[in-house]
């Protein structure tokens, strides 16, 4: 059975001090024991997120890195750094980081290499713009961005580790929402590749997320998708209230 992962991906927001005060309310909310809930926060409230929450079931991640462990890089943050902090996932691939900063299925994969070799889980996001999506090229899209991001690493590297995100670039920050049955439709067709490229009972166990303009309002419907375990959410994850109830979807 793959429990739920409800993550909220911060992006460019939340000072430290913001951080802390989120983690205070939060904390002071009653969570379900049936999700793995998850904060993704910039690099500068990391070690908040570690301190605040090592006593808790809630998980931490980071939402990039680059694949060397140091050297001249201005800018950037290694593995080695963020496995330092106690930090559990890290986001590889974002739409964001793929359309506004450029970044290629080569560069994804050696950066999903160095995040395993360091244990720390990958979250891969994967999916189409409006205009692939209106070509029907959707499938073909998302294929060959998993068998790119993922080449040359083996079933027993990513087992336990690897979390799929599908998210339609159309659907993110814009109020628009994939149906639940185009969601479901998609990420079945990623269990049933990942059965391709590796096993059936390895493709089983990865849990695959949903994300794009997920609330508390469609939660429900979403998650009651058989291949959807769980979201990936943005703007509804900086209230705690709101982030609670994402949570909490099954009460």
């Amino acid at each position: 059975m793959r429990k739920p992962l409800i993550a909220g991906n911060w992006k460019m927001n939340m000072t430290d001090a913001e951080t802390k005060k989120f983690l205070d309310n939060l904390k002071s909310l009653e969570i379900s024991d049936n999700v793995e809930a998850c904060i993704i926060s910039p690099f500068t409230s990391l070690k908040t997120l570690n301190e605040l929450l090592k006593d808790t079931d809630i998980s931490t991640g980071a939402q990039n890195m680059y694949y060397e462990d140091s050297g001249a890089f201005t800018g950037e943050i290694s593995p080695n750094m963020l496995k330092d902090l106690g930090i559990d996932y890290v986001i590889i691939g974002h739409s964001e980081r793929r359309t506004i900063f450029k970044e290629d299925d080569e560069l994804l994969n050696k950066k999903i290499i160095a995040a395993l070799s360091h244990n720390l889980k990958p979250i891969l996001c994967c999916g189409e713009n409006l205009e692939q999506r209106e070509n029907k090229i959707q499938e073909k899209v998302v294929e060959n961005q998993i068998r790119s991001d993922l080449k040359g690493i083996t079933e027993k590297e990513l087992y336990s580790k690897l979390v799929i995100a599908y998210e339609p670039i159309w659907a993110i920050g814009t109020g628009k929402t994939a149906s639940s049955d185009d969601a479901q439709s998609m990420c079945k067709f990623i269990r049933n590749l990942l059965t391709e490229m590796y096993s059936e009972e390895f493709a089983h166990s990865v849990r695959i997320q949903y994300g794009g303009s997920v609330k508390p309002e469609n939660v429900a419907e979403i998650m009651s998708k058989d291949d959807i375990d769980g979201a990936l959410v943005g703007g509804a994850s900086l209230d705690t209230e709101s982030f609670s109830k994402l949570i909490n979807y099954e009460k």
